[in-house]
């Protein structure tokens, strides 16, 4: 194992003082019972006023000595986590840890980044598109630079041919995409995580009619939903089914235009997409209401990042591929993975694959490693050749293509801003 840093910033050189001071303290109550107060009034004049300390100052000692005692347990604990494994610090509270392991006799090749949100405050964990437009990709290496992030992972699923985000994402409080299957999701709170399958509650309204809106900015699945669109898709919407109709809401949320085909899309606007016989109930000029949310609610959720299928579950292992129409990425493969501890400890995990010097993992094993390094829930994220795994500047697995291919989005861990 790598020699471990210590991460304080601050000494601890003034306990000794402490221990000096407490122990006069205990010598004057003695001498105040036993002798006559007076020497003891004296005694305590004469301890150099060095010793004293406020009652900030000790708060502060004893907050160094917490954290001195966390930092330590999370070292052994990581330790004992990742046996023969080789540690190493990226900052204080944040591990890239690499190891191999092996699977029916064959090598598999492990990447690994825990990060302790309670060590290392000054940073937090969010998913990052390519691009201010959903349609684009871009290395993660681009996409960590251009946040200023010193970790990143491969995220959900795309559309392989634009880009597009397959499944809920939420940045910042903003949603951008809807789910895909009501597949299972991670929730990013201020302090704490949480995953479970997400599913859309959304609706467009007038004074008489309310129609069920069946996603946001994802491709079409059946020729019967109804599907928004907002700029971040791009300027223009995408054509409309069969017997559909397109109705362009404005700033205002009054329909400014209704067409058969691809209409712009009004800036801080959207459009909605779907049957005529479903939408013919809004009129031009008429004004409207959107209300969207997710089931469950998840208030105060900061960031949303979807993949699937559930590799642990509540502490058990649980892979459940047919129920999230995930059933054609078994195998031996490269993955990607993202859990979370009991103590609230975020997991990240690349796993080569496809090569003689590390053969992949199926999900069964996955979800089993998973399991073994703490994670009470986790969850596949894409993988095969979309898996890389950025640390501190580079590419740390080993991609089939070099610095891995271009991606849709990512989930990184940076400086707070």
């Amino acid at each position: 194992m790598d020699t471990m840093l210590l991460c304080p910033e601050k000494k601890f050189s003034n306990l000794l003082g402490i221990s000096v001071f407490i122990l006069s303290v205990a010598a004057v109550l003695i001498l105040q019972n036993v002798f006559v107060p007076i020497f003891a009034d004296e005694f305590v004049a004469n301890i150099p006023t060095n010793l004293f300390y406020s009652e900030q100052n000790s708060v502060n000692i004893l907050s160094e000595i917490t954290m001195k005692s966390a930092i330590k347990k999370f070292d052994e604990d990581v330790s004992k986590r990742y046996p023969g494994a080789v540690i190493k610090d990226v900052v204080c509270g944040i591990k890239h840890i690499s190891l191999v392991k092996f699977y029916d006799g064959k090598p598999v090749k492990i990447n690994v980044i825990e990060f302790n949100p309670r060590l290392a405050k000054d940073f937090s964990v969010l998913p990052v598109l390519a691009s201010d437009k959903l349609p684009a990709k871009k290395s993660i290496s681009l996409m960590a630079q251009e946040n200023n992030s010193l970790i990143a992972l491969n995220g959900t699923f795309f559309k392989p041919q634009t880009g597009v985000p397959l499944g809920t994402l939420m940045i910042n409080e903003k949603l951008y995409t809807g789910p895909v299957y009501n597949r299972v999701a991670l929730g990013i709170f201020e302090n704490d995580f949480d995953m479970t399958r997400v599913q859309l509650n959304a609706t467009i309204s007038n004074k008489k009619n309310v129609v069920k809106i069946d996603n946001i900015n994802q491709p079409r699945m059946l020729s019967t939903y109804v599907l928004i669109y907002t700029q971040d898709w791009g300027t223009v919407s995408p054509p409309s089914p069969k017997y559909g109709v397109q109705l362009a809401i404005n700033a205002d949320h009054v329909v400014s235009e209704i067409s058969p085909i691809s209409v712009n899309i009004p800036k801080d606007g959207y459009v909605i997409v779907g049957p005529e016989s479903i939408l013919n109930v809004f009129k031009l000029g008429e004004k409207v209401n959107i209300d969207i949310s997710t089931i469950p609610e998840w208030k105060k959720v900061k960031h949303i990042i979807s993949g699937g299928p559930y590799l642990v579950k509540n502490g058990e292992i649980y892979v459940d591929m047919s129920a999230q129409k995930l059933s054609s990425i078994g195998g031996k493969n490269p993955r990607s993975a993202i859990g979370y501890t009991l103590e609230n400890n975020l997991i990240l995990v690349a796993v080569d694959g496809r090569e003689g010097s590390s053969v992949g993992m199926t999900l069964m094993q996955l979800a089993q490693f998973m399991k073994s390094v703490g994670c009470i829930n986790a969850m596949n994220l894409d993988g095969g050749g979309s898996t890389v795994m950025y640390v501190n500047g580079n590419v740390v697995n080993n991609p089939q293509v070099k610095g891995g291919i271009n991606l849709s989005n990512a989930i990184v861990i940076g400086q707070k801003s």
